[in-house]
């Protein structure tokens, strides 16, 4: 047999007279064989360029080689660029690995597609894109027993998480703000059931507390599910005497922005606006907006570490905390 020609597990058992389950083990370093049986097929793969496929090495190694990414169903179309860098990040260190990517899309309280996914064990591990308060992802897969990771805080134990600090991130934020002398700061919000809008509320209320001063919770509107809500809410703040409307993310600033346009209001001469999130929607705003920039690639690449070497047995932290960036623009000059 020429080398470099195509072999396979069958050709190599054949051609040395064992059976293919020895070929199996002596390639993925398991199972009971001789030491002398296990250098022989070496030998032999490495004389003739043997590349065991993804199925085979899968096989050898009771593995499929795929990673399910979960997305969640109800994402607004400006979160789509976040999610999009986040997936761009898994796959380089998925591709690196030999891994592919399995997407799946899930509701917050319809699980059924993941279900299956597990079920039918198509994949070594998995990470959760979004997490919530009650979360019925992560009740499966810490019932299943199945490596996985999530891109943003929870609350229930032994769950990997990698997040970037939101809450140090929102607080530092607003603390700029309150010692920029804005003494009425309204803070929009969206669904409470994420996690990552709680721990930004939380920062929120922690720059308040170590200034010393209370929230106007007349000034605070969470759970703005649509744009006849948000647009609301605008009208609410200003009849309110707010001097700073602080976005929880882009998706809800943008919405803001569009408002006060229609209102003939000014940024930042009649009002100030800063966002907890930046990302490409915002980029091209005139007046450009202070905000909170995160590294939505990276948090990617390093939860596809964190789930892989939960797949290999090693030991990975709890919880990693990524870093973050105060971008201050003319939105609060």
């Amino acid at each position: 047999m020429k080398k470099g020609n195509v072999i396979t597990i069958s050709d190599v058992a054949e051609a040395l007279g064992v059976s293919k389950t020895t070929v199996s083990r002596a390639i993925s370093g398991k199972g009971r064989i001789g030491e002398a049986t296990r250098q022989k097929v070496l030998a032999y793969i490495e004389e003739h360029d043997y590349k065991p496929n993804v199925i085979a090495r899968g096989l050898a190694q009771s593995k499929t080689f795929n990673l399910c990414v979960v997305m969640p169903e109800d994402y607004a179309l400006v979160d789509l660029p976040f999610f999009q860098e986040v997936i761009t990040g898994i796959q380089e260190i998925a591709g690196m690995n030999e891994y592919d990517i399995l997407l799946c899309i899930c509701q917050e309280n319809d699980i059924t597609s993941l279900e299956r996914i597990v079920r039918n064990r198509k994949v070594d591990g998995i990470v959760l894109l979004r997490t919530f308060l009650k979360d019925p992802q992560i009740e499966l897969l810490l019932e299943k027993k199945i490596p996985f990771v999530t891109t943003g805080s929870t609350a229930y134990r032994k769950v990997k998480q990698v997040d970037n600090d939101q809450q140090s991130a929102c607080r530092e934020l607003t603390s700029i703000l309150l010692m920029r002398q804005m003494k009425h700061i309204a803070l929009l919000g969206g669904s409470e059931s994420f996690v990552v809008n709680q721990n930004r509320y939380k920062g929120y209320q922690q720059a308040y507390q170590e200034a010393g001063r209370e929230v106007e919770e007349t000034l605070v509107y969470r759970n703005l599910e649509s744009r006849a809500f948000m647009d609301r809410a605008v009208e609410e703040v200003l009849e309110k005497g707010a001097d700073c409307i602080v976005c929880m993310d882009d998706a809800i600033c943008i919405q803001v922005l569009r408002k006060l346009r229609q209102e003939h209001i000014k940024v930042p001469q009649d009002i100030r606006v800063a966002s907890f999130y930046n990302s490409s929607v915002l980029e091209n705003n005139i007046p450009s907006i202070t905000s909170l920039s995160f590294n939505a690639r990276e948090l990617g690449m390093e939860a596809c570490k964190n789930l892989l070497a939960q797949i290999e047995g090693e030991t990975v932290p709890d919880r990693t905390l990524l870093s973050y960036e105060v971008v201050l623009k003319e939105s609060t000059k």
